[in-house]
C-alpha cells in the first residue's frame, strides 16, 4: 500500500483567498461572517452570512469564459490551481493518466439556475442560455479544472451535500493508497448564497435569524440557533509520498485514513443515535492503525444547529469510549467561516493539515455559553499551541452521508 500525504493547497474563502491571508486569519479568530452584502434580503429573516469577498475571477479567467462559467466552478478552478502552483510542480514527469481530479459541489451551479430560470418564466424557453446545463451540472468544477491542468486521470464529482469535499479526498486518499493513482486534486466547492436558496434553507428552519455576526455562527454553544450560510472552495494535492520525497516536496501532513458510512435514518436529522457517524470516525482511525487515546483534536462538522452538536457529541463518544472523548479536544472552525456546504470538507481538511504541521489547534471562536448535552473539550477558551499527531475531520451531510478523514503529523 502506498502512503499518501498533501503536498499543496488552495482555497476561496469568507477568509481569505491565499493559504497566508487565510491561515493568520484562522489563528487570529478572524470571523468571516458579515451583514449580507449585494443581496436584497430586506423580506427575508436571514441578515447574515460568510461571504467571499475580494475574488478576482479574472485571475483564471478571461471575460468571455467568465459569462459561461457558474461561480462555483470559478471559486474550484482558482483553488485547484493554487493548490498546483502551492506543490511546486505540474507533474510533466507523470502520465497524466496517473494524476486525478475529484472535486465535488453540494449544491453546483445556484447562480446559473437562478438567471436562467426567470428567462424561462418571462420569455419562453428560446432565451434559455445554451450555456445553462454545463454552468449548472455539479461535475463542472472538476471536468473544468482538468481541461485546465491536463490532468486526465480518474474525474468526477461527488455530491453529498455538505459532506462532498471529505469524500472527495477520502476517495482521492483511496485511488492514491491501492496505486490507482500518483497524484490527485481533491475537495469541494460551493456557491450558493443567493435569494433562492437562503429562503429554501430558512424554510426548513436551518438557518440563525441572529444579527450581530459574532453571535451567529457559535456551534456547541447553548444559544445557536441555526448555521450560517458560506461559500467557497477548499482543494488540495495529495501525492504518492515516494514521488513526493524523490521531488523535495514540502508535506503538509499525511491521509492514514478515511471513514465513510450511511444513516439510512432521515433526509435532513442526523441519526439521533449517533451510530453512522460514529462507525465512519471507527473507520478512519483503524484504517490508521491507531487507539482513540492517540487522537489529539476533532474537527468537528459542528454548524451551530442543535441537532447536529447534540448528536456529534453522542457519536463522538460512542467512536472513542467517553474517556478518550473527555479528553480529545474538539472544535469547529465554522465559527469562523460559516457553513461552506460542499466545499466545507476541503477547507477543514486544509485546516487539520496546517494544525498538525504548526502544532495549533483552533477554538471555536464566538462560542461560550456551555450546553450540557455537548459536554466536551470543545475549545471555548481559545486556540492551544501543542504538538499534535493526529486529528479527525468529520463531515456530515443532509441524506445521512457522513464522512471522516484521519490526518496525521508527517514525520518522515
Amino acid at each position: 500500500m502506498n502512503r499518501v500525504v498533501i503536498t499543496g493547497i488552495g482555497m476561496v474563502s469568507p477568509i481569505g483567498n491565499d493559504k497566508e491571508t487565510f491561515w493568520n486569519n484562522v489563528k487570529n479568530g478572524v470571523c468571516g461572517i458579515r451583514p449580507i452584502e449585494n443581496i436584497d434580503v430586506s423580506d427575508l429573516p436571514v441578515k447574515v452570512a460568510a461571504q467571499v469577498l475580494d475574488f478576482d475571477p479574472l485571475r483564471c479567467f478571461d471575460k468571455k469564459e467568465l459569462r459561461r462559467t457558474d461561480p462555483f466552478t470559478q471559486y474550484a478552478v482558482d483553488a485547484a490551481l493554487q493548490a498546483v502552483e502551492d506543490c511546486g510542480t505540474k507533474f510533466e514527469d507523470l502520465d497524466p493518466y496517473r494524476i486525478g481530479v475529484i472535486v465535488g459541489s453540494g449544491i453546483g451551479g445556484f447562480h446559473s439556475t437562478d438567471a436562467e430560470f426567470p428567462k424561462f418564466l418571462e420569455k419562453g424557453p428560446r432565451r434559455v442560455s445554451v450555456f445553462y446545463i454545463p454552468e449548472m451540472i455539479a461535475n463542472m468544477g472538476a471536468g473544468t479544472i482538468a481541461i485546465r491542468t491536463g490532468f486526465k486521470g480518474v474525474n468526477y464529482a461527488p455530491v453529498t451535500a455538505c459532506a462532498t469535499g471529505s469524500h472527495a479526498i477520502g476517495e482521492a486518499f483511496r485511488n492514491i493508497k491501492h496505486g490507482y493513482l500518483d497524484a490527485c486534486l481533491a475537495g469541494g466547492s460551493e456557491a450558493a448564497i443567493i435569494r433562492f436558496s437562503i429562503a429554501g434553507f430558512d424554510n426548513m428552519q436551518a438557518l440563525t435569524h441572529a444579527t450581530d455576526p459574532n453571535r451567529a455562527s457559535i456551534p456547541f454553544d447553548a444559544e445557536r440557533s441555526g448555521f450560517v450560510m458560506g461559500e467557497g472552495a477548499g482543494i488540495v494535492m495529495l501525492e504518492e509520498l515516494e514521488h513526493a520525497k524523490k521531488r523535495g516536496a514540502h508535506i503538509y501532513a499525511e491521509i492514514v485514513g478515511y471513514g465513510a458510512t450511511g444513516d439510512a435514518y432521515h433526509m435532513t436529522s442526523p441519526d439521533p443515535e449517533g451510530e453512522g457517524a460514529a462507525m465512519g470516525m471507527k473507520l478512519a482511525y483503524q484504517e490508521a492503525g491507531i487507539t482513540p487515546d492517540q487522537i489529539d483534536y476533532i474537527n468537528a462538522h459542528g454548524t451551530s444547529t442543535h441537532l447536529n452538536e447534540k448528536y456529534e457529541t453522542i457519536a463522538i463518544k460512542k467512536a472513542l469510549g467517553e474517556e478518550a472523548a473527555y479528553k480529545v479536544m474538539v472544535s469547529s472552525t465554522k465559527s469562523l467561516t460559516g457553513h461552506m456546504l460542499g466545499a466545507a470538507g476541503g477547507i477543514e481538511a486544509i485546516i487539520c493539515a496546517k494544525a498538525l504541521e504548526e502544532g495549533f489547534v483552533p477554538a471555536t471562536t464566538n462560542s461560550s455559553i456551555p450546553d450540557p448535552e455537548c459536554d466536551l473539550n470543545n475549545m471555548f477558551d481559545g486556540p492551544v499551541e501543542k504538538d499534535i499527531h493526529y486529528a479527525l475531520s468529520n463531515s456530515l451531510g443532509f441524506g445521512g452521508h457522513n464522512a471522516t478523514l484521519c490526518l496525521k503529523k508527517y514525520e518522515g
